[in-house]
C-alpha cells in the first residue's frame, strides 16, 4: 500500500491578527481534508529590529508605510489565542501545528503540548534553536530553503546531538520565492536530499497552483506544506502565494 502523504494547510499569518479569520481558515482546511492546519509563533522584538526593512516580496505585498516590525507585531499570536485555537482545531477534527521563530516560542509550543516542530528555512543554520527543538525529541520538520546541502547535513547532525533520532525527521525541499517561479523548483533536489542523509523527504510548496506539490508526491514526498487563505485579494504579505480554499480541497 502506497503511505498516505501528510498535508499541512500553512495559514501561516494569513489570519492578519484577527481570531475570526483564524478560526475560517481552521474551519476551510478542515473541510478540505488536510490532516493538520499550520500558523506561526513569533514575538516580533525577538526576531527583528524596529528599522529592520520588509523582504521584497513582503514590500510588493503589503507597501512600504510600515516597517517589518510593526507588520509582525500585529500579526503576534498570544498563548490564549494559541489555546482558543487549539481548542477549535480539535472541535472540527484537524490538528493544530505551529512554526516557532525564536526559543520562547519553542518552548511555548512545548507546553501547549505540541507532537511535532517545523523548523524554518531561516533558521537552518541557528544552532541553539536546532537544540532546544532537539532536546524535545518530537517529530521534525525540517525546511531546506536557501540552505546548502552541507548547512542541511550540520542541521541534521545538530538535531540528532541533541536527542532527535533521523528516523524521526523529515526534510523538506524548498524554494524560498514568494511565488516561487516552476523553472526554480527543481524537484530532484528532493530525491537528492533523501539519498544523501537517508531520510524521509517532503516539500514546501510555494508556486502558484498546486501541480508541483502533486508531482512531489509523484517522485516520493511524504509531506506537502502549502500556504492557503481564504481570499488572495485580501490584506497581508503572503495570501498572493497561497490557495484559496477550493484549490485547496482539489488538491487534497
Amino acid at each position: 500500500m502506497t503511505p498516505r502523504t501528510l498535508i499541512i494547510a500553512e495559514a501561516g499569518v494569513n489570519h492578519n491578527g484577527d481570531m475570526r479569520l483564524a478560526k475560517e481558515l481552521i474551519d476551510r482546511a478542515a473541510d478540505a481534508g488536510a490532516d493538520l492546519v499550520k500558523f506561526q509563533t513569533f514575538k516580533a522584538a525577538r526576531l527583528v529590529t524596529g528599522t529592520a526593512q520588509k523582504a521584497d516580496y513582503q514590500t510588493r505585498t503589503t507597501g512600504d508605510r510600515e516597517s517589518q516590525y510593526e507588520m509582525l507585531s500585529r500579526l503576534e499570536l498570544t498563548e490564549e489565542m494559541h489555546r482558543e485555537l487549539i481548542a477549535h482545531c480539535a472541535a472540527r477534527g484537524i490538528g493544530f501545528f505551529s512554526t516557532a521563530f525564536d526559543l520562547e516560542s519553542v518552548d511555548l509550543l512545548i507546553s501547549l503540548g505540541q507532537e511535532r516542530f517545523k523548523i524554518p528555512s531561516g533558521e537552518i543554520t541557528n544552532l541553539p534553536y536546532l537544540r532546544r527543538i532537539g532536546r524535545a525529541g518530537k517529530e521534525v520538520l525540517l525546511s531546506t530553503g536557501m540552505a546548502a546541502l552541507g548547512e542541511v547535513e550540520q542541521a541534521i547532525t545538530a538535531l540528532e546531538a541533541a536527542g532527535t533520532p533521523r528516523t524521526a525527521m523529515t526534510v523538506l525541499h524548498c524554494t524560498t520565492e514568494y511565488p516561487a517561479p516552476m523553472n526554480e523548483v527543481n524537484l530532484r533536489a528532493m530525491q537528492t536530499l533523501h539519498a544523501a542523509f537517508d531520510v524521509a523527504v517532503g516539500y514546501s510548496d510555494h508556486t502558484a497552483g498546486f501541480e508541483v506539490a502533486i508531482a512531489a508526491v509523484a517522485m516520493g514526498a511524504s509531506v506537502i506544506e502549502k500556504h492557503f487563505t481564504l481570499d488572495r485579494a485580501l490584506p497581508g504579505p503572503d495570501h498572493k502565494a497561497s490557495l484559496e480554499p477550493q484549490e485547496l480541497k482539489a488538491m487534497v
